[in-house]
Parts: C-alpha cells; sequence; structure tokens
C-alpha cells in the first residue's frame, strides 16, 4: 500500500515532467504579472524574466533527472 501511494510522488515519464512544468510555468506568471503591477519599469520586467527564467531551469533538471533514471533502470 505504501509504494502505490510513494508512487503518487515520484516522476518517473517526461510527460509528467512537462506537466509539473505547465504547473509551475503558470504560476510563475502569475506571480510575475504581481511584480510588473507592484514595480513598474525595469525592476518589474526584471523580476517577471527571473520567475520565468526559474521554470526553465527547474524543467531542464527535471528533464535530465528523468533521462538518466530511465538510463540506468533499462539496462538490458
Amino acid at each position: 500500500m505504501w509504494k502505490k501511494f510513494s508512487r503518487l510522488f515520484k516522476i518517473k515519464t517526461k510527460f509528467e515532467v512537462f506537466l509539473i512544468t505547465y504547473a509551475l510555468a503558470l504560476g510563475a506568471v502569475k506571480r510575475g504579472e504581481e511584480y510588473l503591477y507592484q514595480y513598474p519599469g525595469y525592476g518589474g520586467k526584471l523580476l517577471f524574466l527571473c520567475c520565468t527564467g526559474a521554470v526553465f531551469l527547474a524543467a531542464a533538471k527535471m528533464l535530465q533527472a528523468v533521462e538518466l533514471s530511465q538510463m540506468f533502470t533499462n539496462d538490458d
């Protein structure tokens, strides 16, 4: 039973990574919009870019980790 429960918190496929990235991107854009409103001008734009840039870095790292784990688990 615990194995099934723990499976919910493991990312095993690229599709799952893309779903998580989409959710992170939605949150980052919403936060970036708040920054644009709170800090008009270049400061808000830079904070917006930082929010969205962090999502790209996280997605790349998750994809890399999934590919690496698939490479080691699919040894024939």
